[in-house]
């Protein structure tokens, strides 16, 4: 049986060691509906991946739940831009245990999870993963206008940042090209 993790707001946590994860994601074209997770793999920070991506929709804690599906399950697995593909669970944590980058990465699991098949339920820190996009570290976002960035986490501090460096670009764009008859040989 493949292990997973699902990553839901703290307050719903009883709830859903009552329940089981029953609440489903409608599918949109392209995109199947049903339950996200990560498969749990020996790297933690792949499994726990989205935590800060979803605390950025104002959510306090997130806590893990882990629970198990049978091997041969059909799950959807891709990467959160990009089109999925159907393959099994087992299939579905072959792949995130390859070698390559699974940041950005998610399965869906198109049904809902049991309560009998929760294994565990617990509050993680809340500063794993990464926000905006798994390789976003260091860019300026798309668009920093107020209504982009507004309620972002030091978004007055982006503006700025993304002010400043439009205007060196600016000036070096008005500065002429050195030509090679400047220069003193």
């Amino acid at each position: 049986m493949a292990t997973f993790v699902h990553l839901t707001p703290e307050p719903l946590a009883e709830r859903i060691r009552r329940n089981g994860i029953t609440k489903l994601r409608k599918p949109r074209p392209g995109f199947p509906g049903g339950i996200f997770a990560v498969p749990v793999t020996r790297d933690f920070y792949v499994s726990h991946q989205w935590l800060r991506e979803l605390k950025r929709g104002g959510q306090r804690t997130i806590a893990a739940v882990y629970f198990r599906i049978d091997d041969d399950t059909t799950v959807w697995v891709g990467h959160y831009n990009s089109p999925a593909r159907a393959m099994t669970a087992a299939q579905a944590v072959a792949e995130f245990m390859s070698g390559e980058s699974r940041e950005g990465w998610q399965v869906v699991i198109p049904e809902r999870v049991d309560s009998r098949k929760i294994t565990r339920i617990r509050t993680l820190r809340q500063v794993i993963g990464w926000r905006y996009a798994p390789d976003a570290k260091g860019k300026l976002p798309f668009c920093t206008c107020d209504f982009c960035t507004a309620g972002d986490i030091k978004a007055s501090r982006l503006r700025a940042r993304a002010e400043e460096i439009g205007k060196k670009k600016e000036a070096a764009a008005k500065r002429p090209p050195p030509s090679s008859g400047d220069r003193e040989t």
